[in-house]
């Protein structure tokens, strides 16, 4: 049977790279690929903590952890291995566009299968490429977790906690982690050019909460796993080694996509209004809406190159592909060495022979790590390959050992120590070939330990630099009197003094900043407690001559501008709860808080009306003296169930309602149906939040109240959340259907029914809402119909019997309570 070949496609925080990897430790072996050394790290420490560092590889350019039995690969793309494994996995494929190592990853798309299965991971604007490319595939979209918000340009002094600020040059991430470190206490960083090492030290201190920002490179866009709010970009522009350029959208999707996790929303932003700096309204949409251009064409460069020659080499490497989607691409750095290499005629002297000739590709391929330029770097490709082509064919040991040890050392400032790390890099990727060292298992574990060392050392030298462990400094130039404090309410609710934060207003509440000293905290709290006084009376202000609009219900609570501040409170009935503000607003006068109460029972008032109209309508009816019995127990029954009830429970008050009674409940809303009584109203979305809302608020100590159903669904399967018919939705067969639409079913079978004669009702309206055959007889066995089947006959036809009424039990009954003991007075009365 021909492997699978699967394309998994979506925005960031879709899980894909989730699911590869679950499927990989499935099959018995397994090899996946990915744009950085960092995320191979990362996919490789959790799948050892599944099946076992003997099983489990890593192999990148400068690192390689080879057990002899392992079976499962992780890797960064360039450096897959051939050999057969029954799974294989590309991971952000859409690299296929880019300039200097685009070529690769459509190598990897064409060429490299699972023998059982085979994953391609990436953006849903490659489709059109997996289509031309790999028609075989099978194409899964994924859409996102959480929604993606953009949130406006903000200050970097007010962007939100857990917030990742995004630049494109070292200088520029150093720059705004010195800003960050003097107005907000310090920040992580993350750059592509960290060992896993550092950037884990990073990452960690950001997890822990010892920082609550962290600047990056755009190397976060690529899968890398960090709890980050809200990513905000300090440019739009970037150099991509060849010119100055703005992010494509595709580009900024992928960095803003960082925001979020799982299933919590993210919001992404600029620092600056305008200028270049700042999203345009296009681009806002489509990173929002996850709409990017499809990729037309991907990079290609031959994968199986022609040794014969060192120009039989560069020729293969320049053949250009057929037409079509694949286009060739740009001379990447280890084919511009080769080229220089190529002009020295001891290279060609030496590089006679096919062996040879791939020796002299490999010692191309040595990365330019430390960013020094095409002829810096092909000098020093040009030495390595003079020891590789002469004598033993390996690098002299001195000369490694005096340039490794020159590099270990952790003297110096941050850019000088991140300089070595990158220098060591080059060495660590020559002591990860085979055949370049005499002993290279000795020059890996020695290059190994000095980027080890010189990664601590960047960590403390960044923590230094960066993050400032205050002890209050604010406080001991102002000396005891916190009175003295000049405070400053910010737009987020930030408290400030001198620009300095010592907490934050939330509604009326004030919480002191978390890094402040315990013995500190007192003199904040009492600076901010004298100094917030008019802020709260402003508020109150506000709240009291707000519009509706500003308010909102979460469960009990009562919102005002997002935050809490009041409760619902059970009434003398449902439709009639109590309001009872917060205690945050106990910092009130009596005259505001009396305001505050007034203006929120408006509002109450106003929502009832607009959402729950019938329930305060079922409260007075069930509380009028002028009402019969049965009038005043159906109406209250209802309004305790808030607005929804069997019909069969109430049988004996309805029967005794007169025609008059009958149409006050139909003015009310009420609709008589055929198994329940319900207000259609009460089955729309914001009606459903209010009657859930009311229902909290009784059942307080008094158990569990149903859970919303799925807004729109007109089924439910049974067990599903909401599929009661105290949510709305009848019980049937494996179904739960919305008790409405089971009065439209109802009025279609009597309405086609001729007497007590057989009949067929057409299932064509119930199938059209998506009830089953089962649930649709189920139905008409409740509604008081049975099946007869003449002879012959395959569709059953029904028969009008009425529905049966309870069995009567001859046991003396208890005596009633609630709205039934007014009906026992009216019968024996």
């Amino acid at each position: 049977m021909k492997a699978a070949v699967t394309a998994v496609l979506g925005p960031t925080n879709t899980g894909k790279t989730h699911l590869a990897v679950e499927r990989m430790c499935a099959h018995s072996s397994g090899i996946m690929g990915f744009p950085l050394r960092l995320l191979a790290r990362e996919v490789y420490d959790r799948v050892v903590r599944l099946k076992g560092p003997d099983q489990v590889a890593l192999v990148t350019g400068e690192e390689k952890i080879m057990p002899p039995n392992a079976r499962w690969f992780l890797c960064t793309a360039e450096s897959m291995p051939e050999q057969d494994a029954a799974f294989v996995a590309l991971d952000e494929a859409q690299l296929g566009t880019d300039a200097e190592r685009g070529h690769v990853f459509t190598d990897r798309l064409l060429r490299r299968r699972g023998r059982e299965e085979t994953m391609i991971l990436g953006s849903e604007a490659l489709r059109p490429m997996i289509r031309d490319l790999v028609p075989e595939a099978e194409i899964i979209g994924r859409p996102r977790f959480s929604k993606l918000t953009y949130a406006g340009a903000r200050k970097i002094s007010r962007l939100p906690k857990r917030s990742a600020i995004v630049a494109f040059s070292a200088e520029e991430v150093y720059a705004v982690a010195e800003m960050l470190r003097r107005l907000r206490g310090g920040a992580a960083v993350v750059m592509g050019a960290l060992s896993p090492r550092t950037r884990n030290a990073q990452v960690a201190m950001f997890q822990a909460g010892e920082v609550d920002y962290l600047v990056a490179t755009d190397a976060i866009g690529m899968g890398l796993n960090m709890d980050v709010a809200h990513v905000a970009f300090a440019g739009l522009n970037k150099f991509d080694g060849r010119r100055n350029r703005r992010l494509t959208v595709a580009e900024m999707a992928q960095i803003a996509g960082r925001a979020g996790r799982h299933q919590r929303d993210g919001t992404f932003g600029g620092v600056v209004e305008e200028g270049p700096g700042a999203f345009l309204p296009e681009e806002v949409f489509a990173i929002e809406e996850h709409r990017f251009p499809r990729i037309e064409h991907l990079y290609w460069r031959n994968g199986e190159p022609d040794y014969t020659s060192v120009d039989a080499l560069i020729a293969s490497l320049e053949r250009r592909p057929e037409p079509g989607v694949l286009i060739a691409a740009p001379q990447s750095t280890d084919l511009a060495v080769l080229k220089r290499l190529a002009d020295e005629h001891w290279v060609r002297d030496r590089a006679r022979s096919p062996a040879m000739v791939k020796r002299l590709w490999a010692a191309c391929g040595l990365p330019d790590f430390r960013k020094l330029g095409i002829d810096p770097h092909a000098r020093f490709v040009s030495r390595v390959f003079g020891y590789l082509s002469e004598g033993r064919g390996v690098l002299p040991n001195q000369w490694f050992a005096d340039e490794v040890s020159r590099l270990d050392t952790i003297a110096g400032d941050v850019e000088t120590i991140a300089g070595r790390i990158a220098a060591i890099r080059s060495w660590a990727y020559i002591a990860q070939r085979p055949d370049w060292l005499a002993d290279p298992a000795a020059g890996a574990e020695r290059t190994k330990a000095i980027e080890e060392r010189l990664s601590d050392g960047l960590h403390a030298s960044l923590t230094q630099r960066f993050v400032d462990k205050r002890t209050t400094a604010l406080i001991r130039q102002i000396g005891a009197d916190a009175s003295l404090l000049p405070v400053v309410i910010g737009p987020e609710g930030e408290v400030l003094v001198e620009d300095h934060p010592i907490g934050r207003l939330d509604g009326f509440r004030f919480t002191v900043d978390p890094a402040a000293r315990a013995g500190d905290r007192r003199l904040l709290l009492a600076a901010a407690e004298k100094r917030l006084t008019g802020e709260r009376t402003r508020r109150a202000e506000a709240l009291a001559g707000a519009e509706d609009a500003a308010f909102a219900l979460d469960g009990p609570r009562i919102l005002w501008a997002g935050h809490a501040v009041a409760q619902l409170t059970p009434g003398p009935s449902l439709a009639r709860p109590q309001i009872r503000l917060e205690r945050d607003l106990d910092c009130l006068s009596k005259a505001q808080r009396e305001s505050v109460q007034a203006r929120l029972a408006r509002w109450l008032a106003a929502m009832m009306t607009r959402h729950v109209p019938a329930l305060a309508a079922l409260a007075d009816a069930a509380r009028d003296p002028q009402a019969t019995p049965a009038l005043r127990v159906v109406a209250g029954e209802l309004e305790a169930a808030a607005g929804l009830f069997p019909r069969l429970a109430l049988r004996e008050p309805l029967d005794a309602l007169d025609q008059d009674e009958r149409k006050r409940l139909r003015r009310i809303g009420v609709t008589i149906g055929a198994l329940d009584l319900f207000d259609p109203r009460l089955l729309k979305p914001a009606a459903a939040r209010w009657r859930l809302a009311l229902l909290t608020v009784r059942a307080v100590g008094r158990g569990a109240v149903p859970a919303l159903p799925r807004e729109g669904a007109s089924v439910l399967p049974r067990g599903a959340p909401g599929a009661l018919l105290a949510a709305g939705f009848r019980p049937l067969a494996a179904q739960a259907v919305r008790v409405d639409l089971v009065e439209r079913i109802a009025r279609a079978a009597h309405d086609a029914r001729q007497g007590r004669k057989p009949f067929a009702p057409d299932p064509a309206l119930a199938t059209s809402m998506g009830v089953e055959p089962a649930t649709f007889e189920r139905l008409m066995a409740e509604l008081g119909f049975r099946t007869v089947r003449g002879a012959g006959q395959v569709a059953p036809a029904w028969v009008w019997h009425g529905r049966r009424a309870p069995k009567r039990d001859d046991r003396p009954a208890p005596p009633p309570t609630g709205a039934f003991a007014a009906l026992a007075e009216w019968r024996h009365g």
